[in-house]
This record gives structure tokens, C-alpha cells and sequence, in this order.
């Protein structure tokens, strides 16, 4: 026969409304002030396991980053690191020391919970009472122009680095690089070494461009298996330079893939680059050559009749009467203003001022002189 264990019901306060109270007290003041110091009481045990939960979780994260500083020294070659990876150990073992003692502590805190008495604030609590939805953080997205200053300052700071690593080819190198170096393992890198590679293909230095262009997909490829992973890249990189020294043909395959893909896309962007400074050059060029009204000679002489352009090219006035003549008179005017405007045809008549003639008058001095040859 099962028997009921009534024990439980031993540790229970008597419910404030059945105490009996002596005629002359006022018994709802007295309840009242029952009941606040009961929830004083109990605050201050809660705020006490609050505290030993926040010291415990604050230990494990110390020791956490303790371990992890502690990993990285004991892979590292250089001398200094050497050095320190006996004060890390002993920082460890303290850390570690006071971890057993802050579980302890809260161990002994949960006893200490579960042999207090219930009473009428914890015999039941309310099992739904709100609905909680779990809502991802909202991250604040960085602007353009604070991108753009964390870059700017990060290469200033960094370029000879970066620059350097851009040029390594081995994976060892390049892995032992990253880990004397771990900062340079982020997006600043990448988008650096992509401008390098634009910047080398432009100067038509194109075996260097290959070279950095395979040091940036290295890059991204690092920065692609840090996002999959969810860790810090600084975190993943020696994973990287594991697989892809004993990756497969597949795999080997993907990054080759990706690094022509790029090489291709660096290409086409440099291209582009020097079309547009041609084309900028092109026009500083013909705003050099604009005449007094704002043409073109270059233009102005290409849309002239040939015979006019016999004319200039030979350099000889007389033809240039003569061809005018056989003209139509408002096509001649039109085609001499345009000439004058664009400095083409320098007006070299002036009046006794000193003052020039105008356009029109340079047209009729033009043709009296075809007449008079006639």
C-alpha cells in the first residue's frame, strides 16, 4: 500500500488571516506588516542568489577568455609570447579556484532556498499569466560614411601589414602571417586587397594583380566560414588553412572557381576605370581647346564642306575666298561664325580703335576680297 508523505506540509506559515490577534490590536494593520517584512525577507534572499549568479556566470567568462588567450600563446612561436603564457597559466589556475568557490557558494544558497518555509506568496504562482515572445535584438546598422571612416582609419594604421600579406603565396606563410597578425583577419582586409587588385590591374601589372587577387579570396573564404560557424573570424582562420590544405577536389575546386570569377571581375573593373579616365581626359582636353564662343575646333573643322577644309588644311587664305564665293551666302555666314567662334579662323582685320568688326563684317571683308580677285 502506497503510503503519503505528509512531510512536506511541515515547513508552511500559517496563513496570516487564521492567526488569532488580541481584541485591542488591529489585526488587517497587523497582517499588512506581517506580510511586507515577509517580502522584505524574501527580496533580500532573492537579490543575494542574483548575485551569486551574476558573480558565477561573470567567473566562467573570464576563465573563458583566459583559456582562449591561453590556446593561442601556446600555438604561437614568438618570444614574447613565450614569456607570457606562464603569468596566463597562473591567471588560469586563480580563475579556476574561484570558480569552485562561487559554486559552492550558490550551492550551498539552493539548500539554504529549499528549506525555507512556504507560505501564501510561493504555495502557487501564476502558469500563464503573459505570453513572452522571443525577439531577435534589434542591431544597429552602421551608416556609409562611419563604414567608410572605419576603413579609412583601419588602413592607415594597417596598410604595410595588409599589403604584406597580399603578397605571400604559400598557406603556411600566409597561415603563420594571420596568427602573429590576428587583426588583419576582417572585411577592412578584403576590401583593401579588392582595391589593390584594381589599382595593379590598371598599372597593367597583371601577374601581381593574381597573386593579391588569390590573397583576397583566402580572405573571404575565411570571412564565409566565420559567418556559417557564427564565430569570430580571428577565431576560424587556422580551420580554414586546415581544410583547404587537405580539402578535397571539390572544395579545391570552388575556391579555383571563385578565384578566376574574381580575377575576371577585377579585369572588368579595371577596364571601366581607365575608359572613364580617358573619357575625363578627353574632355579636359577639348575644354582646352574651345575657342572664344565656346566651340570646338576639332568639331567645327569636321562638320565644315571639304573644300573649306582643303582650305585650313592647306593654310591658304586665297581658297578660303574662293570657297566662300561659290557659297551660299547664309551657309557661308553660318559656317565662318562658327569658324571664328571656335578659333578656328582668327579675325585679323581691326578698325583704327583697335576695335574687331564682328563676325559678319569679317564675312563681307572675305568676300569683297573674292570679288576684287575675280
Amino acid at each position: 500500500m502506497t503510503t503519503i508523505d505528509y512531510s512536506v506540509w511541515d515547513h508552511i506559515e500559517v496563513s496570516d488571516d487564521e492567526d488569532d490577534t488580541h481584541p485591542n490590536i488591529d489585526t488587517p494593520s497587523l497582517f499588512r506588516w506581517r506580510h511586507q517584512a515577509r517580502m522584505e525577507r524574501m527580496e533580500q534572499f532573492q537579490k543575494k542568489g542574483d548575485e551569486l549568479e551574476k558573480a558565477q556566470v561573470e567567473c566562467k567568462r573570464k576563465l573563458a577568455e583566459v583559456q582562449k588567450k591561453l590556446q593561442e600563446l601556446e600555438c604561437s612561436a614568438i618570444e614574447e609570447a613565450k614569456a607570457e603564457l606562464s603569468q596566463v597559466r597562473v591567471e588560469e589556475k586563480q580563475l579556476k579556484k574561484e570558480e569552485k568557490e562561487c559554486d559552492k557558494k550558490l550551492e550551498e544558497y539552493r539548500r539554504e532556498e529549499k528549506k525555507m518555509p512556504w507560505n501564501v506568496d510561493t504555495l502557487s504562482k501564476d502558469g500563464f499569466s503573459k505570453s513572452i515572445m522571443n525577439v531577435k535584438p534589434e542591431v544597429k546598422e552602421e551608416t556609409e560614411e562611419e563604414k567608410e571612416q572605419k576603413h579609412k582609419t583601419f588602413v592607415e594604421k594597417y596598410e604595410k601589414q595588409i599589403k604584406h600579406f597580399g603578397m605571400l603565396g604559400r598557406w603556411d606563410d600566409s597561415q603563420k602571417y594571420l596568427s602573429d597578425n590576428p587583426h588583419l583577419v576582417c572585411e577592412e582586409t578584403a576590401n583593401y586587397l579588392v582595391i589593390m587588385c584594381i589599382d595593379l590591374e590598371v598599372e597593367e601589372k597583371h601577374a601581381l594583380m593574381e597573386q593579391v587577387a588569390h590573397q583576397t579570396i583566402v580572405m573571404q573564404f575565411i570571412l564565409e566560414l566565420a559567418k556559417s560557424l557564427k564565430v569570430d573570424p580571428r577565431g576560424c582562420f587556422r580551420q580554414f588553412f586546415t581544410k583547404i590544405k587537405t580539402a578535397d577536389q571539390q572544395y579545391q575546386d570552388a575556391f579555383n572557381d571563385e578565384l578566376e570569377s574574381f580575377k575576371e571581375r577585377v579585369r572588368g573593373r579595371a577596364k571601366i576605370r581607365i575608359e572613364k579616365a580617358m573619357k575625363e581626359y578627353e574632355e579636359e582636353e577639348r575644354q582646352k581647346r574651345l575657342g572664344p564662343g565656346g566651340l570646338d575646333p576639332v568639331e567645327v573643322y569636321e562638320s565644315l564642306p571639304e573644300e573649306m577644309q582643303k582650305c585650313f588644311d592647306e593654310k591658304n587664305i586665297q581658297m578660303l575666298q574662293d570657297a566662300i564665293s561659290k557659297m551660299d551666302p547664309v551657309e557661308a555666314k553660318r559656317h565662318m561664325k562658327r569658324c571664328i567662334d571656335s578659333g578656328l579662323w582668327v579675325p585679323n582685320s581691326r578698325t583704327e580703335e583697335g576695335e574687331d568688326k564682328g563676325d559678319e563684317a569679317e564675312y563681307e571683308e572675305l568676300k569683297t576680297e573674292a570679288g576684287k580677285e575675280d
